[in-house]
C-alpha cells in the first residue's frame, strides 16, 4: 500500500484559513483517536514534542483554554512555559522582540490577545516559532476546531448539514464560520443590527467551502433556526465589551 505522505501544516495557527481541509480532515481524525484512547483508559501521552517548550501568553483570562492547553502540551510530551501577561501589549518591550527572544528559547507560543494583529506580528516576527492564535478579538480558531470536532462525531460526513448561529457577530461566530463550511456544513448567521458577521468573513468562509456550503444572515432568529441540524449560540456580550451590557 502507497504510503500518504503526512499533510504540511502551515507554521502558525492565527485562523481557520490557516487550514486547508486536508489539514482538517486530519486534525479531527487525530483529535478522534486521542478521545477514544482516553476513553479506553490506554495512555494518553504521546512523543509528539519530543521534550520542546511551548511558552503560554494570556493576556486575556481563562480558565479552560489555559487549563486544556497546559494538559494538551503535558500529554504531547512537552514543557509548558506560563509567560506574564504584561508582555503581550508592547508596553514594556515591543512585542516583536519579544517573538525574537522567545523563538531562541521555546518551539512554539500559544497567544490569548487582544487585536489579531498583535498575534500576526509576533509570528511575522518570530520566524522559526510556530504562533497559536488561543483567541483574539477578530478570531477564535481554536474553539472552532472543538466546534468542528463535535459536528465530525455526531453527523460523520457534515456535507448538506445547517448550523444556526445566534448571536453577536463576534470572533467566535467568524471561525465558526470558516470551519463550517470548510466541512460542507451552512451557517445560518442570526445577528442584531449593526452586530452582523462582516462581508470578508462570508466571503472567505465560501471561498473555503466545500459541497456548496454558504453563510446566510439573518435578523429574525426564528427565521435562522428553521429546519437547521444544529443551533450554536454565545452570550451577547463578547469578552473586552462588558461595558455593552448595560447600553
Amino acid at each position: 500500500m502507497e504510503t500518504v505522505p503526512p499533510v504540511a501544516f502551515a507554521k502558525d495557527f492565527l485562523s481557520i484559513l490557516d487550514l486547508n481541509p486536508a489539514d482538517l480532515d486530519r486534525l479531527l481524525a487525530m483529535s478522534a483517536q486521542m478521545k477514544g484512547e482516553r476513553r479506553a483508559g490506554r495512555p494518553t501521552t504521546t512523543p509528539s514534542l519530543g521534550g520542546r517548550h511551548v511558552a503560554l501568553l494570556f493576556e486575556k483570562p481563562s480558565l479552560r483554554t489555559r487549563s486544556t492547553f497546559e494538559i494538551a502540551i503535558r500529554e504531547l510530551g512537552g514543557h509548558v512555559l506560563q509567560l506574564p501577561a504584561q508582555f503581550a501589549d508592547g508596553s514594556r518591550e515591543p512585542i516583536e522582540d519579544v517573538a525574537r527572544n522567545l523563538e531562541r528559547w521555546v518551539s512554539a507560543l500559544v497567544v490569548r490577545t487582544f487585536g489579531q494583529d498583535r498575534a500576526a506580528t509576533m509570528a511575522a516576527a518570530g520566524r522559526h516559532l510556530h504562533v497559536i492564535n488561543a483567541l483574539t478579538d477578530e478570531e477564535h480558531p481554536c474553539q472552532a476546531l472543538a466546534d468542528a470536532f463535535t459536528m465530525r462525531e455526531r453527523w460523520g460526513d457534515c456535507r448538506g448539514r445547517r448550523i444556526a448561529f445566534v448571536g453577536d457577530g463576534n470572533n467566535v461566530a467568524t471561525s465558526l464560520a470558516h470551519a463550517a463550511c470548510m466541512l460542507g456544513v451552512s451557517v445560518h448567521m442570526t445577528s442584531p443590527r449593526g452586530y452582523e458577521l462582516p462581508d470578508q468573513v462570508i466571503e472567505d468562509a465560501e471561498r473555503v467551502a466545500r459541497g456548496g456550503a454558504r453563510v446566510r444572515r439573518f435578523v429574525d432568529p426564528r427565521e435562522a433556526v428553521a429546519g437547521v441540524d444544529a443551533v450554536y449560540t454565545d452570550v451577547w456580550t463578547s469578552m473586552g465589551e462588558e461595558a455593552e451590557a448595560t447600553a
